[in-house]
């Protein structure tokens, strides 16, 4: 099944976005920006109605794209989002500023900001960071996780290389393949969570905190 193909059908089925949320995609993507795919855009918007949550911790801002999806469609909801490079966190910056004033933008490491953060809180968490990274974040992201809470992984698959030999992978490359399989692995046993690996997109995971 052709990847490309498939997001291009997916994005022409689906309702159109918001016009600002098209015009900072577009922008976002000239610039060489990666932003959530179209079938994640299309799953965030659908939990955000579903699930309507309260409280949404984001980790990667990038340019706030999909913090103001989530924003839109989840209204009154109330959004925190981490991010740590500036010349990205200039762009946020500007576009909270003129579609979500009432975002939370957190300046920093996400390893030293989620230690901060209050245990229990979130009722939903959307993961989209630096990939090597989401195993070591994964401890604070359950601890702040509200029980019946969702956590929702983005590009676990890593464009394939995640199933195959680490053998197979550019040795470069290898750390973030172990890490990444690491993460699947502690995310799929956690006695603390539910969870599917969805073959969407890059690859997604969808965890719920379980309730005690």
């Amino acid at each position: 099944m052709n990847k490309d193909r498939t997001e291009k059908y997916i994005e022409l089925t689906q309702p159109p976005l918001a016009g600002y949320l098209e015009d900072i995609k577009e922008r976002a993507l000239s610039d060489g920006i990666p932003i959530v795919r179209s079938s994640v855009q299309g799953l965030l918007r659908f939990l955000m109605g579903y699930a309507a949550p309260k409280n949404i911790l984001e980790i990667g801002t990038a340019v706030g794209f999909s913090a103001l999806l989530m924003h839109e469609y989840a209204r009154g909801a109330h959004i925190t989002t981490i991010e740590n490079y500036e010349p990205r966190l200039v762009q946020a910056r500007e576009n909270f500023a003129k579609y979500g004033p009432d975002i939370e933008l957190l300046e920093g490491d996400a390893a030293e900001i989620l230690p901060t953060l209050e245990s229990g809180r979130y009722d939903f968490i959307f993961l989209d960071s630096a990939k090597g990274q989401y195993i070591s974040f994964l401890g604070d992201i359950v601890r702040l996780l509200a029980p019946g809470g969702m956590l929702v992984s983005d590009n676990v698959m890593q464009d394939g290389d995640v199933i195959e030999s680490r053998y197979a992978v550019r040795r470069r490359d290898r750390t973030i393949h172990e890490r990444m399989r690491e993460y699947l692995k502690e995310v799929s046993d956690s006695p603390f969570l539910e969870s599917a690996i969805l073959p969407m997109a890059d690859g997604v995971t969808l965890s719920y905190r379980k309730r005690d």
